[in-house]
This record gives structure tokens, C-alpha cells and sequence, in this order.
């Protein structure tokens, strides 16, 4: 009898090339994505007379460098300039396809990629950006890699791992009305921490899980890295098939009939079994708002930020005092009273169209209360696979309504896709904090920053807005 397994097995066994003395895994990569600071690979690559093993399966994303405001120029700091023009010249003579800053199909790398097809169950794939496991929504194992293991995978299509403990988080029964995936990743990492998942491969499961779109399954996965995870992935079903199915780039004919077959024998066996195991009930998620600088610090949005007198032990106050500090929020207030200056919309887990439109309802009902400008960004510039050119035209028709009607009328600024916030190179000052200043965002990034005057960030998701009693 053959032994049970889970779909992270499954996927880790098919792509096994070797295993060395020390345990390590040697696995084919499907797919490897690169963005800027691919450059120094290459570089690497050139000094050892090396090429690139699998152009055909390498695709460029030029995503956080480039600006979102005045992109046809490109960067005004000639430094960022001259690594775009080295990325561009390397992807060329390498034969890797690149998607530029001026490129139609341009946008953040992990949602450019799943729009595009490129991102298929059952494959590994590998970025350098931290939220790569965005890719496991649709049942792959999906890696975040560093600067050497980069120049590693372009040499030879392949990746070095030690093999990770698997955890299985499930969410059983249905969401309650006015809550997404956000406010469901959110109420798992505050009840295990944001080292709760650490070092383990994740799979979600149970009806909730389920029961999520395509977009709610992506920001779930995309937010594993917030929980300490390794990677985090969700069985494929008849949901991943038909997304996939409708992208440009997937297989089609014959060769999708093959691969839908192989597909559908991913899911975990009965039986397997996980080195982890968390349940979790979906009817006690409520929409939720980070206060502090760090995922796990959330609360409802009808709650209040915690006191320090509910610290476990003095380490924990200790943090708790620091972020409060740093937040300007005294212990004990409502979050319904935190003053609210700008709203950015649009980040690598809510970048996509239907979180523009969540948003624009809101902003159409004259429910956003904001005394500076708030700020929309899609995560592609055009999103693919919508029935060839006249499905296009018509989506790109639909976002130009959406500007004109809802967010550029109202005081929204409508911006291209990028991920410069993520290296803090895309804070022009009206959007660098002033003297306590906050600001919500759609977003999982730490709020205290990396490097410039960041501003005080509160995460929450574009739908959760309707809940709030705060000014947003």
C-alpha cells in the first residue's frame, strides 16, 4: 500500500532531482522570476562564463524600481536608472523575456504572473521577492530566494532546500457577511503570532478555504511570510482550473486535458499526515485593522488597541510600549478614533481590479472622509486574459470609468503598478509621514519602516471600509 501524501510532498518528490549528505534537496525549479536586483546574478553569472540555463522558463518584472508617478522618464536617481538599463540589457542578450516599465503587461511580479498564466499547480517556482508563496494559490510550491540561490537557479535551473515541516492550517465553516480573506489571515496571525508558521510549508485547508476566490486565495497565500512561513499553498480545484484556464500563457488543447489530469491528483491523501496542525472557526473572523507595527498587532475594527496590563511577560509589554510609541496611540483606545490622513490603495495583496472596485464603492457612497488625497494602483497595468484585444479594450474601458467616475474626481490619484514602496523608493514627501501623520493601507508591510520617514501604517482590506468607524 502505497504511502499517504500531502500535496507538498507530492510536489517536492516530483521535482527531486538529488539529495546530498547533509539532506539537502536538489529541485527543479518550473519557474523562476526575476526583478531588479536580478542584475547582480547576471553579473555573477558573466564572471563565471556562464549562461542561463532555461531562458524559456525565466521571466523579468522591472517592478520595484520604477515610479509610479512620471513612469515613461523612469527613475530620476541615475543609480536606479543604471540597474533598469542593465537588467534590460542582460535579459536581452540572454534571451529572457522582461516586462519593462513602459510594457503593456508591466505590474508587480506576483500579480502579473498568475494573470499571465505563467503560474501553474503542481510547479515550483521561485522570486526574490518575499511574497512569493502569492503563487501557492494556485498549488504550487513557491519559493522566496536570495541574491546567490538567484544566480544558482539561472545556472541551472535548479534549487538547493532543506526539506521544511509542513503545517495544515484549516478553516472550517462559512466567513461572516463583511469579511474577506485579509481579515481571515490577519485573525490567524494574531492568534499565532507572526512566528507562528515559521520555517514550515503551509497548506490551507477546510470549507472556508474553499469557499475563497481566486483573489481572496491569493492574498491569503501572498501574507504567508507574515505568519514566518516558508511557503504557503491551497490544494488546486475546480476554481484554480478555471482561473487558469481563462490566462493567456496556459496550456491549451491536448497538453491542458494532460496537465488538468496531473492537477487534480495534487491534493493531500487521506490520511497524510503534517508535521503541524491548527484549526481555526471562519465565524470568528471579524474585519480587522492593524494598529501596532507588526501584522500580528490587529483588532477589530470595532475594538480597541490593547493595554499593556494584557502582556503575557515583560518582553511582550516591552514591544507592545515600543510600537504604541512609535504609532502615537495610547493604550486602551478605541481604533474607531485613530485619525486617518491619507489612504493608499493598492498594494502586492490588494492590487487587484476587484479590490479597486470594493474601494470605489466605498468612495462612491461618499463614505471616505480623507483630508489628503488618497492614492489607487492596479497591480498589472493590463490585466490579461479577458477574451484577446476586445476583452481588453473593455477592461481598460471599465478602469478609465473607474478613474474618471469614482477615484480622480473624488480626490484619488490613480498610479501604474510597482512595488518601490516595498524598498522605500517610491515615498515622495506628501506621502512621507509629518509629524503624526497615519495612514491606512491594504497592505502587509511593517509599519515602522525601512530606512526613510515612513509614515504610521494601519492594514487593513479596501472591503473592510464599510465596517470602519474610523474616518476612511
Amino acid at each position: 500500500m502505497e504511502k499517504s501524501e500531502t500535496i507538498i510532498e507530492k510536489i517536492w518528490r516530483s521535482h527531486a532531482i538529488h539529495e546530498n549528505d547533509h539532506g539537502e534537496t536538489l529541485l527543479f525549479v518550473d519557474r523562476h522570476y526575476l526583478e531588479e536586483d536580478c542584475v547582480f546574478a547576471f553579473e555573477d553569472l558573466g564572471q563565471a562564463n556562464r549562461p542561463v540555463r532555461g531562458p524559456d522558463l525565466t521571466f523579468a518584472v522591472a517592478d520595484h524600481l520604477v515610479p509610479t508617478r512620471g513612469r515613461p522618464a523612469g527613475p530620476s536617481d541615475p543609480e536606479l536608472s543604471d540597474v533598469l538599463a542593465r537588467m534590460r540589457r542582460y535579459t536581452s542578450e540572454a534571451g529572457v523575456e522582461m516586462y519593462d516599465q513602459n510594457d503593456p503587461g508591466q505590474g508587480i511580479v506576483h500579480v502579473v504572473a498568475p494573470e499571465l498564466g505563467l503560474s501553474l499547480p503542481g510547479t515550483v517556482i521561485a522570486c526574490g521577492d518575499s511574497h512569493t508563496s502569492i503563487h501557492g494559490a494556485l498549488g504550487t510550491l513557491a519559493l522566496s530566494i536570495g541574491a546567490s540561490e538567484c544566480a544558482h537557479v539561472m545556472a541551472t535551473q535548479s534549487l538547493w532546500q532543506n526539506a521544511q515541516p509542513t503545517l495544515r492550517l484549516t478553516v472550517e465553516g462559512a466567513l461572516p457577511p463583511g469579511t474577506v480573506a485579509k481579515d481571515l489571515m490577519l485573525t490567524i496571525i494574531a492568534r499565532i503570532g507572526n512566528a507562528g508558521a515559521s520555517g514550515h510549508i503551509v497548506e490551507y485547508a477546510g470549507s472556508a478555504i474553499r469557499d475563497l476566490s481566486m483573489k481572496g486565495r491569493m492574498t491569503l497565500c501572498n501574507m504567508s511570510a507574515e505568519a514566518g512561513a516558508r511557503a504557503g499553498l491551497i490544494a488546486p480545484d475546480q476554481t484554480a482550473f478555471d482561473y487558469v484556464a481563462a490566462r493567456p500563457r496556459a496550456p491549451k488543447g491536448k497538453a491542458w486535458q494532460q496537465a488538468l489530469a496531473h492537477w487534480r491528483e495534487l491534493p493531500s491523501d487521506e490520511g497524510a499526515v503534517f508535521d503541524k496542525e491548527i484549526w481555526l472557526d471562519a465565524g470568528d473572523v471579524a474585519p480587522r485593522v492593524t494598529w501596532g507595527t507588526s501584522p500580528e498587532e490587529s483588532v477589530p475594527v470595532d475594538g480597541r488597541i490593547p493595554a499593556l496590563e494584557e502582556a503575557a511577560d515583560a518582553d511582550q509589554q516591552q514591544r507592545l510600549q515600543a510600537a504604541l510609541d512609535y504609532m502615537g496611540l495610547e493604550p486602551g483606545m478605541p481604533v474607531s478614533g485613530i485619525k486617518v490622513d491619507r489612504v493608499f490603495i493598492g498594494s502586492c495583496t490588494n492590487s487587484r481590479i476587484e479590490d479597486l472596485r470594493a474601494a470605489a464603492e466605498i468612495a462612491e457612497g461618499g463614505k471616505a472622509i480623507i483630508p489628503a488625497m488618497g492614492r489607487a494602483r492596479l497591480g498589472q497595468r493590463q490585466t490579461s486574459g479577458r477574451g484577446g484585444r476586445a476583452g481588453q479594450d473593455l477592461h481598460l474601458r471599465r478602469l478609465r470609468v473607474a478613474r474618471c467616475g469614482l477615484f480622480h474626481v473624488r480626490r484619488h490619484e490613480w498610479r501604474p503598478g510597482g512595488a518601490g514602496r516595498a524598498l522605500r523608493v517610491d515615498f515622495e514627501p506628501k506621502f512621507c509621514r509629518p509629524p503624526g501623520a497615519g495612514r491606512a493601507h491594504p497592505s502587509d508591510e511593517p509599519g515602522d519602516g525601512r530606512g526613510r520617514r515612513a509614515p504610521r501604517l494601519h492594514h487593513r482590506h479596501p472591503q473592510s471600509l464599510k465596517r470602519a468607524h474610523a474616518a476612511v
